[in-house]
């Protein structure tokens, strides 16, 4: 891949306006200074997705999708970051220098596709074993978790052999040389023992990417043994967390959502039983990787994870990164069975549609599990849970949805509608989220620190970049070094930078950023919420507030990190801690 130097990327940056760019995806119409359309990462009926001329930016209040226009090829047309800036380059007719594909490189493509035709053989001789009597036992499997013959021929699934090389031998037979079979995933070469397979008596699932190549294998243990599940270790061609079970089958389904699984068995159970929609990760936790590859295909996707406690954690895991990749997401409510195959087998595909078709709302899901750790008869407990709800509602952009859950939760709760709204309110036009934590239940658990201080960061760059005249103030007290988080840090370091050249260019500083995650991150620092004020005294006191508190993290976190025996560090630290009561009697705005 040819390495282009931060000039060029600036340059293919400003010479595509971003609201030329993003008005041939998406429809803006311009409200003051800034372009507002419906966001095309996730659904919603009033526009939430802005466009700023100035900022050179986009940012949605819905999903915090967010970024240049660099970042918005990359999410619209799931690009990586060269590609993205490739297409740039051509429409605002820059050459980009040309890098022919190296000889390793050239080594690296042929490796891959030997791979591929290594996990293709190995399939057809599992799928084969199955067949045969050695596959009796992983048969006998099957068969007792009722799958029919054409579902098994569907997903393709087999047997691995009791003898721990056979697969070897018999890919050594196909001619396969160790030096490639050595990096498939499916065999260990040793020099003592010679070559042994990685699966070994075990019923087979041939894992397939969205275009129904097969990367990687899952296998289960036929009998007694360690571990219940085995997947195949990462390889050229496979990445757990970019990939998901199923989905070469859900991708071409015409159900309005896809199904989110915990396991192999319960995608194969629902596809078995009409649910063609359904997925599964593979063998670890849902990521951000796993969301962006849903997002190709649907804009809902409903959890159906186990109901134990296990499968409840999972499914709060899954459900922010779910919502941050613009998608709607619902729980499946399995009660009283524990998964999607015990379920189906008990109430059949009807039951199962029913559920689909009552599946909750993922706020009201999560605020129901919140529940489960406050003792609600306690009047201290009851109000600490109301903050946190507060501070959760708070995360919908638009007004008219925050009314919304607001109501949804007097309701369910019995608690005053106007109470509440003042609540979530007060928390709003402090710029922060200021409900205490409740410990956990269930044993100690460590204080976490609040999302409140990378809040309060997110306000005062955000402040920053769109008044510049608070720099002159804001710089004696507050100092790149006093956002705590690296990113925030480097971030920070790069506008103060700008400032003193002259050129405030927020947009520039996401193209420093090359990883996607990172971007959107850095876009949400000049994007923060802002919450209208009625006075310009009230707006005086909050910016004042937000700069304390960053101040008096910034000291606590160097005075937790300072060595000992570090004087002089010492000594400034106690210098500006005196400082903070002079900072409380600011006068920021003239």
């Amino acid at each position: 891949m040819a390495y282009y130097s931060d000039e060029l990327i600036e340059e293919i940056r400003s010479r595509n306006d971003i609201v030329d760019v993003i008005s041939g995806y998406v429809r803006l119409q311009k409200k003051g200074s800034t372009y507002f359309g419906l966001c095309p990462f996730h659904n919603e009926k009033t526009p939430s997705f802005s466009v700023s001329p100035g900022k050179q930016m986009y940012y949605c209040f819905g999903c915090g999708a967010g970024g240049n226009v660099i970042t918005f090829i990359m999410q619209y047309e799931n690009y990586t970051f060269h590609e993205a800036l490739e297409l740039l380059a051509q429409r605002a007719g820059i050459e980009l220098p040309k890098k022919e594909m190296t000889a390793k490189q050239r080594q690296e493509a042929d490796k891959r596709a030997r791979i591929l035709e290594i996990n293709k053989t190995a399939a057809k001789y599992f799928y084969m074993l199955l067949q045969s009597q050695q596959g009796r036992a992983a048969r006998e499997y099957f068969q007792k978790r009722e799958l029919s013959e054409e579902t098994i021929r569907h997903f393709g699934l087999g047997y691995s052999s009791k003898y721990s090389n056979d697969l070897y031998q018999y890919l050594k037979r196909q001619g396969y040389e160790d030096s490639v079979l050595k990096d498939c995933g499916l065999v260990t070469i040793d020099e003592k023992r010679g070559g042994y397979d990685k699966f070994w008596n075990r019923a087979m699932f041939p894992i397939m990417d969205a275009n129904n190549r097969v990367i990687g294998f899952g296998g289960r243990v036929t009998g007694q043994g360690e571990p219940k599940y085995l997947n195949s270790p990462e390889t050229a061609v496979f990445d757990k967390s970019r990939n998901l079970y199923g989905l070469n089958f859900a991708r071409t389904s015409k159900k309005p959502q896809i199904l989110l699984c915990e396991g192999y068995m319960d995608v194969i159970a629902l596809h078995q039983a009409g649910f063609d929609n359904a997925v599964a990760s593979l063998g670890t936790a849902f990521t951000s990787g796993h969301a962006s590859l849903l997002k190709r295909y649907t804009k809902e996707v409903y959890l159906t994870f186990d109901s134990d406690g296990a499968g409840v954690k999972a499914a709060l895991r899954a459900l922010p990164i779910l919502k941050e990749a613009g998608l709607t997401a619902k729980v499946i409510n399995m009660t009283p069975y524990k998964d999607p195959d015990e379920f189906i087998k008990a109430l059949g595909a009807n039951g199962y549609q029913e559920r689909i078709d009552q599946a909750e709302n993922s706020f009201l899901f999560e605020i129901r599990m919140l529940e489960r750790d406050y003792d609600m008869s306690d009047p201290e407990d009851k109000t600490a849970f109301f903050g946190q709800v507060a501070q959760k509602i708070l995360n919908f952009s638009e007004e008219l949805e925050r009314e919304n859950y607001i109501e949804a939760v007097a309701q369910r709760y019995q608690v005053g509608f106007e109470q509440l709204r003042n609540m979530v309110k007060h928390l709003g036009t402090r710029g922060y989220t200021a409900a205490k934590q409740k410990p956990k239940k269930s044993g100690i658990q460590k204080e976490k620190k609040p999302d409140g201080m990378k809040q309060s960061q997110r306000l005062l760059l955000t402040w920053l970049i769109e008044d510049t005249s608070l720099f002159p103030v804001i710089e004696q007290y507050i100092s790149p070094h006093d956002f705590t988080e690296p990113l925030y840090y480097e971030a920070a370091r790069i506008l103060y930078e700008q400032y003193h050249q002259g050129d405030i260019n927020p947009a520039g500083i996401i193209s420093r950023f090359t990883d996607e995650e990172q971007q959107k991150e850095a876009a949400a620092l000049f994007n923060a919420r802002i919450y209208p004020v009625e006075s310009k005294a009230e707006r005086e006191k909050a910016l004042t507030e937000t700069i304390v508190r960053i101040k008096k993290n910034s000291l606590e976190y160097r005075a937790a990190h300072l060595d000992p025996t570090d004087i002089a560090g010492l000594q400034q630290v106690i210098d500006d801690q005196k400082k903070l009561d002079a900072i409380k009697h600011l006068h920021i705005l003239s």
